[in-house]
């Protein structure tokens, strides 16, 4: 739940104690909102509205509202910020429990499902380094798999893509049976446990990385054909870096 307040959730704050938590989703979900009504043992209410957006010329909404001075105070202190946050959130600096946390994050920030070309994938969209960060951590003690995040060009937000069996790992430790989530991701995750990959498809070794020691060596040969066999690596690998290294684009 916190996870998912995070990422979809506004805190606002009023004159004096006044403000409130909002949740604005589709109406579609709306069942998770309930759940979250449920959960917490503060007054709050749930409405729906129907609403002009750059993506629809109709689209309902459904809201949760939660005023109680108490609930906000503990949110914030959790680790959810008032006002403009994306940038911001931090995983908790307390004990929780990591793969909940981390669901309630891509059910409201990721996508859970088959890419065009058929195969699984759990992504996450997020501003937040630490997110970012925390996710490729956690991710890898998972599924085996490593990722460096890094901001695109166009909108500076990190775009963290998971796929085929690493993809399948991670959709089934997150959302285990009966756990609190997204109906319809649930079902997603679910279904990526059909996929087998095909007789054929090559299955590509884990990436090694450059250190500053292969670097250095690289650039004292200056040879790509000498420094593939220096470092047990292919001489396209090293022709691409030495000239990475020589134009300052590594």
């Amino acid at each position: 739940m916190f996870g998912f307040l995070q990422a979809d959730g506004h805190l606002e704050q009023g004159a004096g104690q006044k403000g409130r938590l909002t949740v604005e989703i589709s109406a579609r979900d709306i069942h998770i909102l309930r759940e979250f009504q449920e959960l917490t043992p503060y007054h709050s209410s749930i409405t729906e509205r129907v609403r002009r957006t750059n993506f629809s010329a109709s689209h309902h909404a459904a809201i949760w509202s939660l005023c109680a001075l108490e609930a906000r105070t503990t949110l914030n202190e959790l680790g959810l910020p008032y006002g403009r946050k994306s940038t911001t959130i931090t995983p908790p600096r307390c004990e929780f429990s990591r793969r909940d946390y981390i669901r309630g994050v891509i059910d409201a920030d990721g996508s859970v499902g088959y890419t065009g070309q058929g195969f699984p994938f759990v992504s996450l969209t997020t501003a937040s380094t630490a997110v970012g960060a925390y996710l490729c951590h956690y991710a890898k003690k998972v599924t085996g798999a490593e990722r460096h995040i890094k901001r695109n060009a166009r909108d500076s937000i990190y775009n963290i893509v998971y796929t085929k069996e690493a993809a399948q790992a991670l959709a089934e430790h997150l959302y285990y049976p009966d756990c609190l989530g997204l109906q319809r991701k649930k079902d997603a995750a679910a279904g990526l446990a059909t996929w087998v990959r095909p007789a054929g498809m090559r299955i590509a070794p884990p990436r090694r990385r450059w250190t500053p020691a292969d670097d250095a060596e690289l650039l004292r040969l200056g040879d790509p054909a000498a420094a593939a066999c220096a470092l047990d690596r292919t001489e396209q690998s090293c022709s691409m870096r030495l000239w990475r290294l020589r134009t300052g684009k590594a």
